[in-house]
């Protein structure tokens, strides 16, 4: 997989306290974007899933709550993530993930049987709230997971 980066003790990215790894490459490229330097497909640098894994749990201290995939775009490589959140979550590990894509879109994708929450949505710079709990604008939606359904929060 491409990846643009892994950082640890984020308290932005989701609930508690967070490793998130960021993917390279996205489609959206949102105007305003924070990442930007993420948007480049051959970008970054490639990494099994086995030596993200590695370098993740390198960063995990007792007090990490979860794992947060952002971007890029992590649905565009959800194969290679959703074999990573399954290892990460036999660590008794939440999976945030943040998506361009609207919920809509995203059904049917295998990455959304291993996350606990999903925010979903272009970040709109016309929308943007610094006062979002974990999302940049307000058309960007909480999705959580309730006994396997997401729901709107």
């Amino acid at each position: 997989m491409r990846v643009s980066g892994i950082t640890g003790d984020s308290i932005l990215d989701g609930p508690g306290l967070r490793t998130v790894l960021f993917v390279q490459g996205c489609p959206h490229q949102c105007r305003g974007c924070h990442n930007p330097i993420t948007w480049d497909r051959s970008g970054g640098k490639e990494m099994s899933v086995n030596d993200a894994y590695w370098e993740i749990l390198k960063r995990l201290t007792t007090l990490h709550q979860g794992v947060t995939f952002s971007g890029g775009e992590p649905f565009d490589q959800s194969e290679e993530l959703t074999e990573l959140a399954w290892r990460l979550k036999h660590k008794r590990l939440d999976i945030v993930a943040y998506s361009g894509y609207t919920m809509r879109e995203l059904v049917g994708n295998e990455l959304l049987i291993v996350c606990d929450y999903v925010i979903d949505g272009k970040f709109e710079i016309d929308k943007r709230d610094i006062g979002l709990k974990w999302r940049g604008s307000s058309n960007q939606v909480i999705w959580k997971k309730v006994d396997g359904l997401f729901l709107a929060q």
